[in-house]
């Protein structure tokens, strides 16, 4: 796991991001589906935030009130999925991995991630964090600062995560305990 806080790094991130987003937006799943004669059309197609209601995090795979804000998903010519989420403090979210990696840019707030075997490392409002595929990680608001960020990652055979076990209240209390 990487945590990029240059502002070059970061600018050429927001680029990608933005081209990404743009791209999505034009291949939006909340769109019907095209017909045969639609597909290749190159009209515009703009996803309202109404259409993509938001929902709490899951207790399966979140601890803490989570809110996840949908902004694109996979489907038949595009690959990424991107969603904006806000962890209140002390919520995170349960170990996991992405099989073609994950790419966070925090948008408010300060939070924590920790990639397995690792130290937990503190991320900010405008750092952005590389997860290779497959790494073992979880991130998410630090114990008393809710920590909002922008997640993207990219399908594999119709996968964007594969959700593990949940992060211990020990393994989560232990950056606490180390920053005194």
């Amino acid at each position: 796991m990487k945590i990029l806080t240059s502002r070059e790094t970061i600018l050429q991130c927001f680029i990608i991001i933005l081209s990404l987003s743009y791209l999505s937006l034009a291949c939006a799943s909340t769109q019907p589906a095209a017909s045969d004669s639609e597909k290749g059309s190159s009209q515009m197609k703009i996803s309202s935030s109404d259409q993509r209601p938001a929902a709490s995090g899951p207790s399966d795979y979140f601890t803490g009130a989570v809110k996840i804000n949908p902004l694109f998903q996979t489907n038949e010519t595009f690959r990424s999925a991107g969603a904006y989420v806000t962890f209140s403090p002390g919520a995170h979210s349960a170990w996991h991995t992405h099989p073609l990696g994950q790419m966070l840019i925090v948008t408010e707030g300060s939070g924590l991630v920790q990639e397995w075997g690792g130290k937990i490392q503190v991320i900010k409002k405008g750092d952005v964090v590389w997860t290779p595929a497959g790494v073992k990680h979880w991130h998410g608001a630090s114990p008393k600062t809710s920590m909002t960020h922008i997640a993207i990652q990219e399908s594999l055979e119709g996968k964007v995560v594969n959700w593990l076990e949940k992060v211990s209240t020990e393994e989560y209390n232990a950056f606490s305990k180390t920053n005194k």
